[in-house]
């Protein structure tokens, strides 16, 4: 039968005129939506409960504070980054049967390749476990300063990540993304809350004092968002160059000389009404001269009291020790003062075997006694001190590394290979359960099997305890509404207080 027996009236179901009006109209609404997704305007257009909420940020004032999308537990985040991929089983998840085993092969991994080629027999730790505080919580001897504190902690013992290679794993814990090019937690955090400070930065980077770890300014990029909330790099040893006024200009020359500079950009602005690129641009300049009036002082600590220097250990022998001492006190003093976002690097990468991080494949012992009292006694002072002073009612404090170690030593070697499979982070401060322990890993610390966690599970419990909906907190950009934890991540519940 012929179109027309069937339809005689002519109402076909679909005819060339009714396809070309039908596409033509589909293709007007879908310019109609990229229109308004670009000016944010989507949600005018069709309501849904995961529209996109942009940030109202001021052009004049982009790092201004700005409400979260619901109450928060916490205002501030504070990072603990060990970067060279801290060993789990030699610190935080404690597994007998890797004692009970020891010397013996891991079942089922004769033909296991991993990162630098085949694996011997199961290892256990160097270091004794022991239970601690009120909870119990077994924890290995390596950092006794911080395990005396297991009963203040949230672990998550099943994290998993994406890549075994440092680069990209490091890119991922701090962007979400193995790939570089896309902005970091703190960028995020910053551009949608602004800061509290408005005299030192909303996202501060602190690198460890033997450098920058191995993805380097990657760790703290703002990617596509707008470059004012990218992380400002700076430590206590080299704080930011160049911050005295030279001794041949006079404070009232100088005072003078800003007062003039206001004067002439009013004025410009004057001119151009509405140029929001100036005036940010401006803003940023601000910005950058009140540090320099501010962030000198934030390093001085010649002031501080003896107490305060010895819980932090920055009068140690051990210049290193000292030196992240330093650095955990210019994090407390950042995050008192109300800065967002502080990003503070224990480990850096360096040329050489396990010489700046924790990168243990050859010879983990001896690598480990270097770093961990390095780490150990200023980042447990620095929790203690926050503690003290109240700042954790309303600041998270996150310690987290780019993926685990394995349960067995390589072969021919007497240290353990990266493993992303399985591995421990841990939070402590507002908005978390204390003394609470989240997932596992098998028997022997290889694979996480309960409760698996991914790092968008993990980017999305961060930004959840900051009053932000992970799935809502988007920039549109090159036709795609990104993410921190792009199209995956779900809050883990089980851990909020």
């Amino acid at each position: 039968m012929t179109p027309d027996e069937i339809y005689p009236d002519g109402q076909h179901l679909l005819n060339r005129r009714g396809f070309l009006q039908s596409a033509g109209a589909g293709l007007g609404g879908i310019a109609l939506s990229a229109l308004l997704a670009e000016q944010g305007l989507m949600g005018k257009a069709a309501a849904s409960t995961l529209d996109p909420i942009r940030p109202m940020i001021q052009p004049s004032a982009p790092l201004a504070a700005r409400a979260p999308q619901f109450t928060p537990k916490a205002k501030n985040v504070l990072v603990i980054f060990c970067s060279g991929a801290c060993s789990h089983v030699d610190t935080w998840d404690y597994k007998p049967e890797l004692i009970k085993r020891h010397g013996q092969p891991m079942p089922g991994s004769d033909k296991l390749v991993t990162f630098q080629g085949e694996q011997g027999n199961l290892t256990k730790s160097y270091w004794d476990f022991k239970p601690r505080g009120e909870s119990g919580k077994m924890v290995s001897d390596m950092l006794p300063n911080l395990a005396a504190m297991a009963d203040d902690y949230t672990f998550i013992h099943s994290m998993t990540a994406k890549s075994n290679t440092h680069g990209p794993a490091e890119n991922q814990m701090s962007t979400g993304f193995t790939l570089d090019g896309f902005p970091s937690m703190g960028a995020w955090a910053s551009y949608a809350l602004g800061s509290e400070a408005n005299d030192l930065p909303a996202f501060v980077a602190i690198p460890d004092p033997r450098g920058v770890p191995q993805s380097g300014p990657n760790n703290w990029a703002s990617g596509f968002l707008p470059a004012v909330f990218q992380g400002v790099p700076f430590n206590a040893q080299k704080p930011i160059p160049n911050l005295a006024t030279p001794s041949y200009i006079k404070d009232g020359d100088e005072k003078a000389t800003r007062d003039f500079l206001r004067f002439l950009n009013d004025k410009h602005l004057e001119r151009f009404p509405g140029d929001t690129e100036l005036s940010a641009r401006i803003s940023s300049y601000e910005l950058a001269a009140k540090m320099q009036l501010k962030a000198a002082s934030m390093s001085d600590f010649a002031n501080e009291s003896p107490e305060t220097r010895k819980l932090y250990c920055i009068d140690d022998p051990n210049e290193v020790k000292a030196g992240f001492g330093k650095n955990c006190l210019l994090a407390r003093r950042l995050i008192e003062k109300g800065t967002r976002f502080v990003q503070l690097f224990n480990g850096a990468y360096a040329m050489g075997e396990g010489v700046g991080n924790w990168d243990g494949h050859k010879s983990l012992k001896q690598q480990y006694d270097v770093h961990a009292p390095i780490l150990d006694g200023p980042a447990a002072g620095l929790i203690k001190d926050m503690r003290a002073r109240g700042l954790l009612e309303d600041t998270l404090i996150v310690w987290t590394t780019e993926f685990g170690r394995m349960p067995t030593f390589q072969k021919g070697a007497s240290g353990r290979d990266h493993n992303p499979a399985g591995f421990t982070v841990w939070m402590t401060g507002a908005g978390v359960k204390p003394g609470y322990s989240y997932g596992a890993t098998d028997e022997f610390g290889y694979q996480a099997v309960e409760n698996v966690a991914t790092i968008y599970d993990f980017h999305a419990t961060i930004l959840h305890l900051l009053g932000l909906d992970h799935e809502r907190l988007s920039f549109y950009h090159n036709g795609i509404e990104r993410r921190l934890t792009d199209v995956h991540g779900h809050v883990i519940r089980d851990i909020l207080a």
